[in-house]
C-alpha cells in the first residue's frame, strides 16, 4: 500500500474487513445459540468456526505484513471462511433455522466482506 495510506492503518482493527467480519462472527455466534439442539453441534458450530475463521486470519496475517505475500496468503484463507459462511448460511436457510430477512442481510454483508478481502489481496504491497 502506499506510505500514505498506511500511516492511517496501525493495527489490523483499522481495516474495515476486519470489523465488519468481527461484527458478523458475533452476530452469528448470537444467532446459533437458537438453533435446534441437534444443529449445535453440527451446522452451528460449523458456521460459528467459519465466520471466526475470517477475523481471525486478518488478524494473524496483519502480524505478518511486512511480507506481502504471506498477508496475502492469510487474507485468502479469509477469503475461502468467507466462501464456506455463505453457504452454510444457505443451508440453514433452507433448513429453515434462519429467517429470510437475515440472511439476505448477512449474505450481503458477507458478499461485501469478501469484495473487500479480494481489494486487499489486490492493492497490498
Amino acid at each position: 500500500m502506499s506510505d500514505a495510506r498506511s500511516a492511517r492503518i496501525s493495527s489490523y482493527r483499522d481495516l474495515k474487513a476486519f470489523q465488519r467480519s468481527y461484527s458478523l462472527a458475533l452476530q452469528i455466534h448470537r444467532k446459533t445459540k437458537e438453533f435446534p439442539a441437534q444443529e449445535r453441534w453440527e451446522l452451528a458450530s460449523q458456521l460459528r468456526r467459519a465466520a471466526t475463521s475470517v477475523p481471525i486470519n486478518i488478524a494473524e496475517g496483519y502480524g505478518r505484513k511486512q511480507s506481502p505475500d504471506d498477508f496475502k496468503h492469510f487474507l485468502a484463507i479469509a477469503m475461502g471462511s468467507c466462501n464456506e459462511v455463505s453457504v452454510i448460511l444457505d443451508l440453514v436457510l433452507d433448513l429453515g433455522y434462519l429467517a429470510k430477512s437475515e440472511h439476505a442481510r448477512w449474505q450481503a454483508e458477507t458478499n461485501e466482506i469478501g469484495k473487500m478481502l479480494n481489494k486487499l489481496i489486490q492493492v497490498w504491497r
